[in-house]
């Protein structure tokens, strides 16, 4: 158990997973079979677990950490949470007998903890005596930003002489030279210091490739590029709130500005999208009094599991501070004020039809939006020729699934799930359909990840 006696489900477990192979290798090790020196005190979990060697991997987890749960085994994996850890917490998840509470941890785990928690302590004194180092130089910083928004200035100027360029010659000239021209462009903008600004161009590569209807597509994307080029080139001119969502989408940093709101978040959903460089991971929380949904981003280095990871489905007494922008819902997660705790409660649904005006509504705001957050209430999943929609179970509307949440094992889990009845799904709703993220039955009411 942890210090407030909450054990997790199976599912919270496997969600905290970095890929679907130590998924499936960590629930191999969640029975009590090669476990041994196994106990729980305070909010940590530690054990031994026979390997192919001849001493067994020595495997803790603290539940209790700030950042959520933190891992460490004598194992040579670099995933986090490694299998071994994950064994473990399904062991202790499933099996109250197999993982014995009260325990004094051995010295091994004992002496991790309390280093650990040791830094966490001394960080929060350092933090409460104000000595985190303000920028040594503001002039310096005021010269360095100054230095970066003449790049992007030029970036995107390059930019727009490159749009005008593709649709002087005609978007058949797309096709033919393939990823190439727009790999070639996303590089320049990464010159200019515009990773937003590059990222959006490097998916244009993939539109040619779509099937039919490109031609449109990708006239709507050239579309957005080129108004988010002018809205940095006339940021003068936007309202502040609408500066800074510019900002934000051409990936110029930002700090959060907004007051800290406390509220019991509830951990509506958690996954990772990766590329050759970076993982991100994207949390989305639901405040129970504030009814705000707020999404946390963590990153990690390639190939390592980002450090931030809340359990889905549990709730945390916490502050959040909201990033600057308009429609922005991107928030810094701030002080914790205790472990994530059983919820008691679930976002509020709206209907199908609703869900898509509030997409409507936000871009307003945002017009470079590719989804909001929206939980569908009895809402059930139902075959559309090849392809699959949500249907609301009490109208005649429904949603398109999006074509990543129809390549996703959990479209599978979610028919499973709902066997022909109404179900509550949490996930992102946009132009490209809706994805789902997490789904309550109406019978059980315990959040099912299905990413």
């Amino acid at each position: 158990m942890t210090e407030q006696g909450v054990r997790w489900t199976a599912e919270q477990v496997l969600a905290l997973a970095p890929d679907a192979a130590s998924r499936k290798a960590g629930s191999r090790l969640g029975a009590a079979g090669p476990w041994s020196g196994t106990g729980s005190a305070e909010g940590t979990v530690w054990g031994l677990c026979k390997g192919s060697g001849s001493k067994p991997y020595r495997t803790v987890v603290d539940l209790a950490g700030a950042a959520g749960p933190a891992y460490r085994c004598s194992c040579p994996s670099r995933k986090f949470p490694c299998k071994h850890a994950l064994g473990l917490l399904l062991l202790w998840a499933g099996d109250e007998g197999a993982v014995p509470a009260g325990a004094q941890p051995p010295d091994w785990a004992g002496q991790w903890l309390a280093d650990r928690r040791g830094r966490a302590a001394a960080k929060e004194t350092r933090a409460g005596a104000g000595a985190a180092p303000g920028p040594a130089d503001p002039d310096a910083a005021r010269r360095r930003s100054e230095r970066r928004a003449e790049r992007v200035t030029a970036g995107t100027t390059e930019l727009e002489q490159r749009l005008a360029d593709l649709l002087r010659g005609g978007l058949a000239a797309a096709e033919q030279t393939g990823y190439a021209l727009w790999d070639e462009t996303a590089a320049r903008m990464v010159d200019a210091q515009a990773p937003g600004l590059a990222a959006r161009v490097r998916e244009l590569g993939a539109v040619p490739a779509s099937g039919a209807g490109w031609p449109a597509r990708l006239l709507e994307e050239c579309a957005l590029l080129h108004l988010l080029d002018q809205g940095w080139l006339h940021r003068d001119r936007l309202p502040q709130a609408l500066a800074a969502t510019v900002r934000a989408r051409l990936g110029l940093p930002a700090a959060p500005d907004g007051p800290p709101v406390r509220d019991s978040w509830l951990v509506l959903a958690q996954y990772d999208t990766a590329d050759p460089k970076l993982t991100t991971r994207r949390i989305w929380l639901h405040g129970a009094a504030s009814g705000a949904t707020r999404l946390l981003l963590s990153y990690g280095a390639a190939g390592r599991a980002p450090e931030l990871s809340l359990p889905v489905g549990l709730a945390l007494d916490a502050e959040l501070t909201a990033y600057p922008g308009s429609g922005q819902v991107r928030s810094a997660l701030g002080e914790r004020f205790a472990p994530p705790a059983p919820a008691a409660f679930r976002p509020p649904g709206v209907t199908t039809a609703e869900a898509a005006a509030r997409y409507g509504a936000a871009l307003r705001d945002d017009p470079w939006l590719d989804a909001v957050p929206v939980t569908l209430d009895r809402v059930v999943p139902v075959p559309d020729g090849d392809r699959w929609q949500l249907a609301d179970a009490d109208s005649d509307t429904a949603l398109p699934l999006s074509r990543a949440a129809r390549s996703r094992p959990g479209l599978w889990r979610l028919v499973a799930l709902s066997g022909g009845a109404p179900v509550t799904v949490f996930g992102e709703c946009g132009h490209r359909g809706f994805t789902p993220l997490t789904a309550w039955p109406e019978e059980t009411g315990e959040a099912v990840p299905l990413c």
